[in-house]
């Protein structure tokens, strides 16, 4: 486990003992996965706090093995590029707008349910459901728990930065491009939305993770340094300049030492590095990093 970038490494923790939890209490008629995963926003056990917590609630022991092999997989890789603050903010980003996805999946799929029965437009829908205490309550059983749209988007992000790098995946005899491997599983996500209806499986969540991760990459992409594991935001230097406005300055040494030019050039410097270090990457693959190369991308992922 030392091996294993801290965010990853509490994020696997986390998920497995919420398991643990889960079925602890289940022996106690206590069920957390009602309470912690993600209803539909007509239900009446809603709550807003359930699009963080429902990603880290599992149905069952293979439902948590697979998400876990695959966060350890890949987001291993991910963590060490992007860095832990950058990381973890796409994971829960991503999860998140999973669950959003999901909701207005089920909000339509609950529409054209009762449109069958009934004339019913959407407004009139949501006005007869919270005006029918019943029905609110009946519908608690569409509860969404799982990690999977936050790992979806890890799978994208890998696939993203990584095109070209070939992984081995089960049963496939040969190694496949990242990129391959990522436009085939979304394409199964989406023949999976519409063919296997009620299976039991979020589909639709794991392109939301999808979705939202690649707008959030693209975003990042034009606005390299907004999400950047080693240069500061321009709103995180303002408030380090106006948290330390009016102090009075100790580190005079310091600073005959080493000038702000030297500072900002030798900072410069190292995020050019970096820079060529991610680029290598990106066209031929983690792999081709030398072991230097590798440190300083480790070194600069765990300063931030």
């Amino acid at each position: 486990m030392n091996s294993i970038p801290t965010v990853t490494k509490n994020l696997l923790i986390i998920n497995i003992l919420a398991f643990l939890a889960y079925v602890v209490l289940s022996m106690r008629g206590i069920d957390l996965n009602d309470m912690l995963g993600l209803h539909i926003f007509l239900a009446s056990d809603f709550h807003i706090y359930q699009f963080v917590t429902y990603m880290f609630m599992h149905g069952g022991w293979t439902h948590l093995f697979f998400n876990m092999f695959a966060l350890w997989m890949f987001g291993c890789v991910m963590e060490r590029t992007w860095g832990p603050k950058k990381f973890l903010f796409y994971y829960i980003f991503c999860g998140i707008g999973a669950g959003i996805v999901q909701e207005i999946a089920q909000y339509v799929e609950l529409y054209q349910s009762l449109s069958r029965v009934s004339n019913i437009g959407i407004v009139s829908m949501t006005t007869t459901v919270w005006n029918d205490p019943a029905l609110a309550k009946a519908l608690n059983s569409w509860t969404t728990v799982g990690a999977s749209g936050a790992i979806y988007a890890i799978l994208l992000g890998f696939g993203m930065t990584f095109p070209e790098e070939r992984i081995f995946i089960f049963p496939l005899p040969v190694p496949i491009k990242a990129k391959w491997f990522v436009i085939g599983y979304a394409a199964i996500e989406v023949i999976m939305a519409y063919s296997s209806y009620q299976d039991g499986v979020a589909h639709v969540a794991h392109l939301g993770g999808m979705l939202f991760g690649f707008f959030l990459i693209k975003y990042w992409q034009k606005h390299p340094y907004s999400g950047s594991t080693y240069g500061r935001s321009s709103g995180e230097q303002f408030f380090k300049r106006f948290r330390n406005w009016g102090k009075r300055d100790n580190s005079a040494d310091d600073i005959r030492r080493k000038t702000d030019w030297d500072y900002n050039a030798d900072k410069k410097a190292t995020e050019e590095e970096i820079d060529r270090i991610l680029d290598k990457i990106r066209k031929n693959g983690y792999a081709s990093l030398t072991d230097e190369e590798k440190k300083r991308l480790f070194d600069s992922s765990n300063k931030k």
